[in-house]
């Protein structure tokens, strides 16, 4: 399942329509006619974002907007705000109750599916960002946030100068930031301040080329964490109406292709100033956020809890961070799998060739599991030979196949040893498997007892035993995970 999506319509015909079409997406879907019952279900079910009705029978959509914005438990899950209205003004008021997009009716079926995506992967990299600083904060390495914030830097690319020079004339009004006008090979420079917010016009001196711009600025290390808000080009169809003119499918290609690559947001070639403001406001604003948990993250924990010579977090990390792991499975009632890893013959390694190979194999065995795995993944040395690998949303087919897919990668290449220590060594790894979190149709598993996190790490620890047990470099799985 790509996620859960709440649909909020007083008109069931539009929730059959938006299920038929999310369902076929391999999205899960809950339903609410109500803006207190689509307060009520948030609330209760956390859903990974909300497609919300502007008008309903009781509160508006925008005043729903606004309790789930301001409410704690809800206020991180994107809402995209979907109207039959033109109205500028009802959008704006949206933008500022905290909706991440607003579209008309008929929403053509590639750009909603487009924008859905992407906002789940960006609430997928924030959540794992807050989870770490969480984890921080346990550690009491948090640092206070900063009292005064700076001006955001704002690069206004756009296919020429007389056109980028009209851009900062129409924004200046409505912001407090510091707009920059580029040309592209400016976008791409090294010197300077980086900025945190681009506004690319999607055809530069060529169509497409503010797209390949994007993916270029994603890929260098000075750019990628800005936030990417593009133009789009003129043609775009009244709505979005799917089997529109061919002009109007080409633009929405165009737009789809955009959020795919990494766009943060989408803009009109005949963008309203104020309403652009906003969502320029809003992207710097996550930035800044995300900018800070980041730091946390690195300067707070890389000392204390990394390994030296692995460089993945140790045990002092892991068991705090799979503790809220846990937490947030019991909240969003999705398991977790937690592998236990162990090097396979690892005291003949040492005193065959000696300490130095037995750490060039360590090294080697833990930059293979990271690369393996996803960036939400946890991995960790926890004690001489031995691994953690947890996986936050993981169903059991799919953590079992990620074992055997580690058990393969650690195996397909000899570990190069230093000079003088023997060539290369041959080098596989046991593992066991365990499920957390409130499994489907089990009852254990809603409620484990005072320590939830020791009962699945010893449920893999005896899946461990089993697998060295049973002849080594394989998965054994708990069966309660099976």
């Amino acid at each position: 399942m790509t996620g859960t999506v709440l649909i909020v319509d007083d008109v069931a015909t539009n929730r059959i329509v938006l299920k038929v079409k999310l369902s076929a997406a391999c999205y899960g879907t809950l339903q609410a006619e109500t803006g207190m019952q689509a307060l009520e279900m948030a609330r209760r079910t956390l859903p990974d974002a909300i497609l919300l009705d502007v008008m309903l029978p009781d509160l508006s959509g925008i005043e729903v907007c606004r309790r789930l914005k301001q409410d704690p438990a809800t206020r991180d899950i994107p809402v995209v705000m979907i109207t039959a209205s033109r109205d500028g003004a009802a959008r704006r008021e949206a933008l500022r109750a905290g909706a991440d997009d607003y579209l008309s009716k008929p929403v053509q079926d590639t750009i909603l599916m487009a924008r859905l995506r992407s906002l789940l992967r960006a609430r997928q990299t924030e959540s794992e960002l807050r989870l770490r600083d969480g984890t921080s904060r346990a550690f009491g390495m948090a640092e206070p946030e900063a009292g005064f914030v700076a001006p955001g830097l704002i690069a206004l690319v756009a296919p020429g100068a007389e056109a980028a020079l009209a851009w900062r004339r129409a924004l200046a009004p409505h912001l407090q930031d510091r707009l920059v006008v580029l040309a592209h090979e400016g976008a791409l420079a090294t010197e300077g301040p980086a900025p945190d917010v681009y506004l690319i016009a999607a055809d530069l001196s060529r169509p497409g080329e503010g797209l390949r711009l994007m993916s270029e600025l994603r890929s260098r290390a000075r750019s990628r964490h800005a936030a990417v808000c593009i133009v789009l080009p003129p043609g775009a169809p009244s709505g979005g109406r799917a089997g529109a003119a061919p002009e109007a499918t080409v633009w929405a290609d165009t737009a789809a292709m955009a959020l795919d690559l990494g766009a943060a947001d989408l803009l009109p070639a005949d963008f309203d100033p104020e309403e652009t403001a906003l969502r320029l406001t809003a992207q710097l604003r996550r930035k800044r956020q995300a900018d800070r948990l980041r730091a946390a993250v690195r300067s707070g924990l890389q000392m204390a809890v990394t390994d030296p010579l692995t460089g993945l977090y140790n045990r002092r990390y892991a068991l705090p961070h799979l503790a809220r792991m846990a937490e947030r499975a019991q909240a969003t009632g999705r398991q977790f799998a937690v592998m236990l890893l162990d090097l396979d013959r690892f005291k003949e390694v040492n005193d065959r060739y000696g300490h130095a190979a037995g750490d060039a194999v360590l090294a080697e065995v833990a930059r293979r599991l990271q690369t393996s795995l996803r960036p939400a993944d946890l991995v960790a040395r926890i004690g001489g030979e031995e691994f953690l690998v947890a996986m936050p949303d993981a169903l059991p087919a799919t953590a079992r196949a990620t074992a055997e897919r580690l058990c393969r990668v650690v195996e397909a290449q000899p570990v190069a040893l230093p000079p003088g220590a023997g060539g290369t060594v041959r080098v596989t790894v046991s593992i066991g498997l365990s499920l957390g979190g409130p499994g489907p149709g089990d009852p254990r598993d809603r409620a484990f007892g005072s320590d939830p996190v020791e009962t699945v790490m010893a449920r893999a620890d005896a899946a461990l035993l089993l697998a060295k047990a049973e002849g080594r470099n394989k998965v054994t799985v708990d069966r309660s995970a099976a």
